[in-house]
């Protein structure tokens, strides 16, 4: 790791950290204001909350970078953007489940390269999930690590299982529309029913657990760019590997697959059968 690419983490963990007390002072409030938005998925007044106070951040420490965030949008033009999903997991954080987080990822691209980004150009990613006292985090060429509340930052790896029907599987929603949208139900309830054991952990937490080993393979039919950004470095970082349903780009499939690598090629073939 660069002694930049070590600087940006840091400061990356920090804003993490301002973050967490944002989002942690509207959890279960009583007065959280949740709207809902023109895709129909919900945002809380704690999510504009986060994003503000995290582009507030950045724009001190890093006035030059642009910045991209789910209710935000776009601002500025660089070769370094950073990535930003205030609350991942909004269905969960306006009920009170604990199973909500703050994305952070940073990609650097060649000066006057054009076109969308890629999972490649992700060169950090940082998730933080204060109310279930955990953090996860990466930066390309220095490992995966995560910690939890009150222990000491640990390096964590992928699991080492082979094959499918030893697998733990974890998804997002049985219901979500993307299912259907990327023709992969079948293929879905088929992997379901030669796994080991599945289970519905959705969001962030999923992937995060395939990195960590506890999970092998991790689902998602349908997610933006900021949903996916921070959990790529740190499953890649961790041995794993992240693809779309057909082992392309994750971003540009806008649906994610990770796993440990060893059973991939096997989950694309199942899905796409």
């Amino acid at each position: 790791m660069t002694s930049a690419l070590k600087k940006d983490l840091s400061i990356a963990l920090e804003i993490a950290d301002r973050a967490d007390a944002v989002a942690l002072d509207r959890f279960r409030a009583l007065d959280l204001q949740v709207e809902t938005k023109p895709d129909l998925t919900p945002v809380s007044d704690a999510d504009r909350a986060v994003e503000q106070e995290i582009r507030t951040l950045l724009v001190a420490t890093h006035p030059g970078d642009a910045v991209l965030g789910e209710e935000y949008g776009t601002t500025g033009h660089s070769s370094r953007q950073w990535i930003i999903d205030p609350i991942d997991g909004t269905k969960n954080y306006v009920r009170g489940v604990p199973a909500w987080a703050t994305l952070i990822a940073l990609t650097t691209r060649s000066q006057g390269t054009t076109g969308p980004v890629s999972g490649d150009d992700i060169v950090l990613g940082v998730v933080s999930a204060p109310a279930l006292g955990m953090r996860w985090w990466a930066a390309h060429g220095d490992g995966a690590w995560m910690q939890a509340q009150g222990g000491s930052p640990r390096q964590i790896h992928v699991s080492a299982v082979q094959q499918i029907a030893d697998a733990s599987i974890s998804y997002s929603d049985w219901n979500d529309p993307g299912w259907e949208l990327t023709r992969t139900r079948k293929g879905f309830q088929q992997i379901l029913e030669t796994a080991w054991r599945s289970r519905a952990f959705g969001d962030f937490w999923s992937h995060m657990m395939v990195a960590e080993g506890a999970m092998d393979v991790a689902l998602e039919p349908q997610l933006s760019v900021w949903d996916q950004a921070a959990l790529i470095p740190i499953v890649r970082e961790a041995g794993g590997q992240v693809t779309s349903f057909t082992g392309e780009d994750p971003i540009h499939g806008e649906n994610s697959l990770s796993s440990n690598g060893l059973v991939h090629q096997q989950v694309i073939d199942l899905l796409n059968t």
